[in-house]
């Protein structure tokens, strides 16, 4: 067995040697020589060796290797990913706006799959599904011990077939299980109308690669509606971003050609570069909506009056168009600070089917501030609804993920800032003791208004903002600042 896990050992040397010299290539190419570090790469074949040989059970070469890359990416920050085959699939499903599945968004919770939100139409919304409900079970399957994506796959499927998941509604204090039919899920990113004559609403939930078609027919439909468009709110709250494509496009709309809209910094060249409001910085095909856009409209959506709506789970994307309209002070940032996901990651395709998704650089506001982890702040805060905040308390922001990240250990905490910490976990705890009696005083009732409804408090205050009529504004918002980090 010896000689064979010496064997196994150089054949792993050799394919991994191959492989990163062909990386190396590329980053001569780019002017900067990586050396390979022998010793380690040796540690590791002889892992590989041993696992091949002495595991109880065999092991495939293609998923051993799978994992290997997985574990080396995802200790670099919480937003680079290897992209299997199936992995990858899913993504450019994700960004293109379109997949086959059962339509919810999900995240993990102790060990458990928990609905963020079901997505409106959907099978998952027509069967009733909650946000903060649990899934314990897939089909036959426990959950448990799933990874994120291995409960995506399981989830998604052909169109028409069936899924059972068994649903913890901790709310009601019970457990049920419901079959649905999986459909193909188009995700509308965009929505809008006329809030009163002269006031329109659009709220974008992503940037993805028909947002901004989506949004230049939509605000251009408004405009017909009424060409003498007294103020438009731009609602991004919950949207988590997308395509930075989209971000410098949507931004372009609203401010003076050539302006600045954002600006990144990174290792590589290339990742250093300024973004401007013009079609050479997000056009990369097809007709310039943004242009048709502005000629249908006579430029009024540069001028018309504007309010951006904000929260912790505005992120990336939706943080470089806030950002970006705040420094030029195009429009009023109304709502609470938002996530801080300042980074930018690029996809290169590592074959026909897998692909390595890195942070490849951080992004600057037009006037430089740094988003990550700080976010963008608000100028008017807003409460969630006339009572105050239900949920803010419980989402978790960039800060809270990245400490121990791009090889910086968070630093020792000072005494103030222990207190401090102190304190979020026990508005954390009471804010989840209120949203719990809360549901389970009001079975199955919404929690918070539907954006753009009738009683969305913010969308209320926004409205007020422009038709110069007073805001009830938040009393007890405090801005949280970025985490500090030592080698940051």
């Amino acid at each position: 067995m010896g000689y064979k896990l010496k064997v196994a050992g150089w054949i792993a040397v050799g394919a991994l040697a191959g492989a990163l010299t062909t990386m190396q290539l590329q980053a001569v190419a780019r002017g900067a020589v990586t050396p390979l570090p022998l010793e380690q790469l040796q540690q590791l074949a002889a892992v590989y060796g041993i696992i091949k040989s002495d595991f109880v059970k065999p092991v495939d070469d293609t998923e051993l290797i799978h994992d290997a890359i997985s574990g080396m990416v995802s200790g670099l920050d919480p937003h680079s990913q290897f992209f299997d085959p199936q992995e990858f699939r899913e993504f450019r499903e994700g960004t293109a706006g379109r997949f086959v599945g059962v339509g919810i968004e999900i995240s993990m919770e102790d060990g458990l799959v928990k609905v963020v939100s079901p997505i409106e139409g959907s099978p998952a919304f027509r069967a009733g599904l909650m946000a903060n409900d649990l899934i314990s079970q897939i089909d036959d399957t426990p959950v448990r011990g799933m990874s994120i994506g291995e409960a995506v796959r399981r989830m998604r499927g052909e169109p028409d077939t069936q899924v059972r998941l068994t649903i913890m509604r901790r709310s009601e204090n019970r457990s049920f299980s419901v079959t649905i039919t999986r459909q193909e899920i188009r995700t509308q990113s965009v929505r809008s109308r006329m809030i009163e004559p002269g006031f329109a609403w659009v709220r974008v939930s992503q940037f993805q690669e028909r947002t901004i078609e989506d949004f230049a027919r939509q605000v251009q439909a408004l405009y017909q509606q009424d060409p003498q468009l007294r103020g438009l709110v731009l609602d991004l709250r919950n949207d988590p971003g997308g395509l930075l494509d989209a971000a410098v496009a949507m931004s372009t709309a609203f401010l003076p050609e050539n302006a600045v809209v954002v600006s990144t910094n990174g290792q590589l060249p290339e990742s250093r570069a300024t973004f401007r409001a013009a079609p050479r910085y997000y056009l990369r095909s097809g007709p310039d909506h943004i242009q048709r856009l502005t000629e249908a409209t006579q430029g009024r959506l540069r001028t018309v009056p504007l309010v951006v709506l904000v929260n912790e789970g505005s992120a990336s994307a939706s943080e470089i168009v806030a950002g970006a309209l705040q420094d030029h002070r195009r429009a009023t940032i109304m709502g609470s600070q938002t996530f801080g996901k300042g980074s930018v990651q690029t996809v290169r395709p590592l074959g026909p089917d897998t692909a390595l998704k890195l942070t490849t650089a951080h992004y600057f506001s037009p006037s430089g501030r740094a988003i990550q982890d700080r976010g963008i702040v608000p100028d008017l805060w807003l409460y969630e609804t006339a009572a105050g905040d239900v949920l803010a308390a419980l989402r978790p922001r960039q800060a809270d993920i990245s400490a121990g990240h791009n090889g910086a250990p968070a630093r020792e905490l000072s005494e103030e800032e222990r207190v401090r910490e102190r304190q979020r976990e026990q508005e954390r705890e009471a804010a989840r003791q209120r949203l719990e009696e809360q549901q389970r005083l009001n079975p199955g009732q919404r929690l918070l208004p539907e954006f753009g409804s009738a009683e969305d408090f913010q969308l209320r205050q926004a409205l007020n903002h422009l038709q110069g009529l007073p805001v009830q504004v938040s009393q007890s918002a405090r801005e949280r600042p970025a985490a500090e980090r030592s080698a940051n």
